[in-house]
């Protein structure tokens, strides 16, 4: 949910109206709510919010969508830099497609069986085999709440390979706890963790998501990862108006 909050006249701090809202039988629905918030240098603000009320880290998807409400607000031309939670965001908008720049990487952490990494939110990256009967939820869950994330937790991605330029993404994300039909800093963490790992030498990867298919891409440099952009559709469903 998009909410234009120029006048700063939504309640934010109501964590349990936020929570109604995005209640999908007693609320409007959704995987969270973000409210466009004027910014004094840059075109807007970004702060998004979690279903389950709380304010979350960045939502990669959340701000491309939120890049095209601006767009289709008039705030906006074909291309903005903006506030988030995690720094300032330049993205371009064209013929529906939102081209999003998102924060450089400079550490991935690799483990046996899985890498770690922030890009903007914290993902457990995982590679399975059989994703689409892949028990995304308990797996996720577990991960999600065990060692050594704890009660923090992480977003959890299980990846399998579709071929040298792709691969199948399927998130259970935090906030919401339960899968996620796309998440945007998660396939940018998959794209930036398969790399590392030497699973693919490409540079730039599509990732077909539950939800459809995004474009990432990067530039390694050392240690670090820099010029990340996420890319794909943003599509309006509808508006309303709700009292709060």
């Amino acid at each position: 949910m998009m909410i234009d909050n120029r006048d700063l006249g939504f309640p934010s701090e109501d964590i349990a109206l936020i929570k109604h809202l995005c209640d999908r039988r007693f609320g409007i629905g959704g995987d969270g709510l973000i409210l466009l918030n004027p910014s004094k240098e840059e075109d807007f603000r970004m702060v998004y919010y979690n279903a389950d009320g709380n304010e979350g880290t960045m939502c990669g998807n959340g701000g491309r969508c939120l890049v095209a409400f601006a767009h289709d607000l008039n705030i906006i031309q074909n291309k903005t830099t903006f506030d988030a939670i995690d720094g300032l965001h330049y993205a371009t908008i064209a013929d529906g497609l939102v081209d999003l720049q998102m924060i450089d990487v400079d550490r991935v952490e690799l483990h046996e069986k899985h890498a770690f990494l922030n890009t903007g939110s914290p993902h457990h990256v995982q590679l399975v085999e059989n994703i689409g009967e892949y028990d995304v939820y308990t797996h996720g869950k577990n991960i999600r709440y065990g060692a050594p994330y704890f009660q923090e937790g992480t977003n959890v991605n299980f990846v399998e390979k579709v071929n040298d330029e792709s691969y199948r993404v399927r998130t259970y994300e935090r906030g919401v706890e339960n899968e996620t039909l796309a998440c945007g800093t998660g396939v940018t963490a998959v794209a930036i963790a398969l790399y590392e790992q030497k699973k693919t030498s490409q540079k730039t990867l599509k990732l077909h998501v539950e939800g459809g298919t995004l474009e990432v891409s990067f530039e390694p440099e050392k240690s670090q990862y820099k010029n990340v952009f996420l890319k794909g559709p943003a599509q309006f469903v509808f508006k309303g108006n709700i009292q709060v």
